[in-house]
């Protein structure tokens, strides 16, 4: 079993940094690639997951495009901690972002509670 611990969230203001990171506790022999996704204030809900970045072990990385140039995702094998720098914040950069580790074995998924950023114009 996996457990993630994500950093905290916070408030700031449009164009501020913000970072997260997420441990992996547990038997991580399974894992080759963490991600961050996130889910989107829409009125009064939330949307599905949306992928932001993956990292795997070994350090290639991926984006979506509405962060790319804007967020980078790095990751530490010997601690199974990775980082979401995220630079330039916008207001729709606002909403929880949920860690995620997975491996070839399907029941090697596992995710985070979430931490939520909030970014105000």
């Amino acid at each position: 079993q996996v457990e993630l611990v994500e950093s905290e969230g916070g408030s700031v203001q449009a164009g501020a940094s913000w970072r997260f990171s997420c441990r992996a506790h547990g038997d991580t022999a399974c894992i080759n690639a963490m991600s961050w996704y996130r889910r989107v204030p829409h009125k009064h809900e939330f949307t599905d997951r949306e992928l932001v970045a993956t990292i795997t072990k070994a350090g290639s990385t991926t984006y979506a495009d509405s962060v790319k140039g804007r967020f980078t995702i790095s990751g530490d094998n010997r601690r199974n901690t990775i980082t979401l720098q995220m630079n330039d914040l916008k207001p729709e950069d606002t909403a929880v972002y949920y860690c995620k580790a997975e491996g070839s074995d399907s029941a090697c998924v596992y995710w985070g509670q979430g931490t939520q950023v909030t970014v105000s114009s």
